[in-house]
Formats: C-alpha cells, structure tokens, sequence
C-alpha cells in the first residue's frame, strides 16, 4: 500500500478517534478503566460492558492508531524522503507520544477540563500532520496569495473554536446561555456566560468568513477551490444547526457528539484546502 492510501486510512481513524473520544467524555465514561493506564480496571483485557466497554474500546481504537502512525514513520524514513519530510514525520511521533501522555495524564487526572481540552487539540494538529502526509505528493493548486492567508487565519478560527467548545463541554457550561441570549442580557454576566459567548461570537465569525470566501471564489470561473469552499459552507451551516439543537435538546449525548464531529470535518475541510493550495 502506498503512502499516501496508508496516511489516508490514518487520517480517519484518527477522526474517529476524535468523535469517538467526544463520546467517551460526553457519556462520562472517562473512568470506564479506573484511575489506571495502560492496563484497565487492573487488566489487560478488562470486563467489557457498561462505561468500560466505552473506554476500553476508545484504548483500543487508540491502540491501532499508534501502530499505523510508527509503520507510516517507517515508511517514510525508508523511502528517503526529503529532510523536511523527515522533519515533519518526526514531529508526528512527538504529537503522538505526547498524546499518550496526555491520554494517561487525563487518567490519572479524574478528567480535568483542561487536559481533555488540550488532549483534542494536539489530535487536531496531528491530524492536520496526516492530511499533509497524504496530500503532500499531490498536483497543488494554483491559488492567489491572498487567498492562503485567509485559509491560515480560518483554519486558526476553527481550531480556537474547537477547542473553546470542548473547554466549555467538560466544564459543563453548555447551557450557561439559551440558543439565542444569556437570561435575557445582552451582555454575558458570569465567566460560564462569557466563555459560551465568545464560542458563539468565534462561531459565528468562521461561518461569516466561510460564506465570505464562498461568494469571493464562484465569482471566478471555475476556481479550483469553489467547490472545497461549497461543502464547508454546507458543513458550516449544519454546524450552526447541531449548535442550536444541541442546546435546545439540553446538551443531549447524540447532539453533543454530532457537534464535535461536524466541527472537526469542518476542519479537516478546511486544512486540506489550505495544504492542496499554493501560491501563483
């Protein structure tokens, strides 16, 4: 298999690890394992039912994933691939070991918010290191230099979004606010109100910029990224929706992790666009 199908494969199972770990935190069952790590519940192979089902099953997923990272790494050290190449699948083996200690980190932890949050974000850059990885012996495409440094800043939006939006999950802000106002305020009034707010306002600024370029790119005939930028602004706009629901439904599970997962394939959109694009 080649590289470039192998790191395809590698970018989604680590989008489902991602969604699947949004579920294993949403559904509370974090501590499926007990406060222990590698081993779960004081076993290799634990009981799999109820919550350790769910973390067991997360460990495993995450397994796989470590062993196709390590055979990708060894590919391309055995291909000669050029130093920068090197250089970046390097860094990719630093994320990920650094993903195992965070992950046991978050064991030992009990699920501090702010490890889980910076957890997901280090997922999301190794992810974005995969998508580079398959793409990266591609034809690129041709755009202007404006138009790279629009993707730079919307692919920063998305991230500071995401991870803003898991920050508030895990620390039970979701309904800090209504779908539509804080208690009637205009202004948020309390730290919880404040940090929904500004996801929303960060939300609502990644969709203003997403239609922005959309419109910007089918003024020009036939522009190679049109329709890149017309699935994410169909992806935005269900995002916007899975937002609403998910608070009108009280941060219900199913809502909760269709959040997640329309935001993080919003960014992989996104990224891809950004690492096929090159300048004029």
């Amino acid at each position: 298999m080649s590289k470039q199908k192998f790191a395809f494969i590698t970018v989604l199972l680590t989008y489902l690890l991602i969604v699947f770990g949004g579920y294993v935190a949403s559904s509370e069952s974090g501590m499926g394992c007990g406060p222990e790590w590698p081993l779960c519940n004081g076993q290799l192979i634990p009981g799999l039912q109820g919550d350790t089902l769910i973390e067991f099953g997360h460990r495993v997923i995450g397994a796989i994933l470590f062993f196709m990272t390590v055979i990708l790494f060894i590919k391309i050290r055995k291909d000669n691939e050029s130093l920068f190449k090197v250089n970046v699948a390097n860094w990719m083996i630093g994320l990920l070991i650094l993903q195992l200690i965070m992950g046991a980190t978050v064991v030992f932890y009990h699920l501090l918010s702010i490890i889980i949050t910076i957890h997901l974000l280090i997922a999301m850059i190794f992810m974005a290191i995969l998508i580079w990885f398959w793409r990266s012996d591609q034809p690129k495409i041709n755009v202007e230099s404006s138009l790279i440094k629009h993707l730079n800043i919307l692919s920063i939006l998305l991230f500071m979004t995401i991870g803003l939006g898991a920050y508030i999950k895990h620390q039970h802000y979701g309904l800090a606010c209504g779908w539509l106002g804080c208690d009637d305020s205009v202004l948020p009034a309390s730290l919880p109100e404040l940090l929904q707010t500004s996801h929303r306002v960060l939300a609502f600024i990644v969709t203003g910029y997403i239609i922005y370029l959309a419109v910007q790119l089918f003024k020009v005939h036939k522009h190679p990224l049109r329709y890149r930028m017309v699935v994410a602004l169909s992806v935005v706009i269900l995002q916007k929706v899975a937002g609403i629901v998910t608070i009108l439904s009280f941060v219900s599970l199913s809502m909760a992790v269709f959040h997640l997962a329309i935001g993080t394939l919003l960014f992989t959109i996104i990224v891809e666009g950004r690492i096929m694009s090159t300048r004029l």
